[in-house]
């Protein structure tokens, strides 16, 4: 796997660490624009306009009558108001002021009062590239023509008949970093008491290159899906118990995924709001795979099985975001207080995510 190529490069946990970078710039880092983010599930985004928010740039999403999505800065030229108060018209985004019309492309092609001698103002608005894939609306902010040659990361089982989504919001007022490190930090399980699926994780090693870092872990699981009552244990903590797993954890810049065992893979997808602000979709999939005769069942039962167990996780997600959503209100505000502040930091994975932070934020 590459190397970072700048000083302080991401290195394997053999090699003699580099200190991190300064605690303040961490905290205060801008995301790189150049990357696909998720913005919003696509049962979000209705036959009314979206409005989002990704790192201090207010985009209007809406579909046209072709059901394609587009993506605007979120304001009219005219008066400066949101283009997300407005609605639809065909394959038009109308402003809720006085009416006028902007095309995908971003053009005003409708004014309703203008004289049969004034022209249409010759205004642009901002356009972003945009995708609709996985369940997801993905959007790039940076460079527009970088985007074709990046992928969104994508999450294949979204769709995959063997598997089974849930997924919740995260809303939290801290920045991205807090949430990222969070998620990498596999040594936080007792803040969750019975919501945690995994349970004395030991780090076995750490990858990292200029846009991931993995690290692997030997660790315990509560859950192993492989007869039908055995489902229950996701729902009843009296039928868990431990068994030896294996347990990946990836900072895949600017999103996260989870592999545990061969059951379970979580994703949580970034949409940083600003330096105090991070929305994510926290997105959990368990594993039909283990049924051997599964594929023999008609797939139109498959498919209403599926489709009935949607989001069956939602409130166990939801608990496990309250409790770490207040663990990161408070290191924002200790942040705050007290910028340059610093307490040591034994977790290896954490210092390397730290790295590719900052190595990502000079890049944009």
């Amino acid at each position: 796997m590459d190397s970072l190529s700048s000083p302080a490069s991401l290195i394997s946990p053999a090699v003699s660490t580099p200190s991190p970078p300064p605690i303040d710039s961490i905290r205060r880092a801008p995301i790189n624009l150049n990357h696909w983010y998720v913005v919003a599930q696509s049962s979000e985004l209705t036959d009314q306009p979206l409005g989002v928010v990704l790192w201090h740039q207010p985009i209007v999403l809406y579909r046209d009558r072709n059901q394609v999505i587009h993506a605007l800065e979120d304001r009219c030229p005219h008066r400066q108001v949101r283009l997300s108060h407005g609605q639809v018209q065909g394959n038009q985004l109308e402003c809720v002021y006085h009416g006028w019309q902007f095309n995908g492309a971003g053009a005003c092609v409708e004014v309703p009062y203008l004289s049969a001698k004034q022209k249409l103002p010759s205004c642009r608005l901002r356009t972003y590239p945009v995708k609709e894939q996985d369940g997801f609306i993905w959007l790039f902010p940076g460079d527009a023509d970088q985007a074709d040659t990046l992928a969104p990361m994508g999450l294949p089982e979204w769709d995959h008949i063997n598997y089974i989504a849930s997924y919740t919001t995260i809303d939290t007022p801290s920045h991205f970093s807090f949430l990222i490190e969070n998620l990498m930090d596999m040594y936080h399980g007792r803040l969750h008491d019975n919501l945690q699926a995994w349970a004395n994780p030991v780090l076995r090693d750490i990858e990292t290159s200029p846009t991931r870092v993995d690290a692997h872990y030997d660790a315990e699981s509560y859950y192993k899906i492989d007869k039908i009552y055995s489902v229950g244990q996701l729902f009843i903590p009296a039928m868990r118990k431990l068994r030896p797993t294996h347990l990946d954890v990836s900072y895949v810049y600017p999103h996260w995924q989870s592999v545990l065992g061969n059951d379970f893979k979580i994703y949580c997808l970034f949409c940083p709001v600003s330096e105090t602000q991070t929305k994510a979709y926290l997105v959990h999939f368990v594993s039909l795979g283990a049924f051997h005769r599964l594929h023999k069942l008609p797939m139109g039962f498959r498919r209403f099985v599926k489709n009935s167990l949607f989001n069956a996780a939602r409130g166990l997600l939801a608990g496990l975001v309250v409790q770490d959503v207040l663990m990161m209100e408070d290191e924002q505000r200790a942040f705050e207080a007290m910028p340059h502040r610093k307490g040591p930091e034994f977790n290896q994975t954490i210092v390397k995510v730290q790295q590719l932070i900052d190595y990502q934020a000079q890049q944009s």
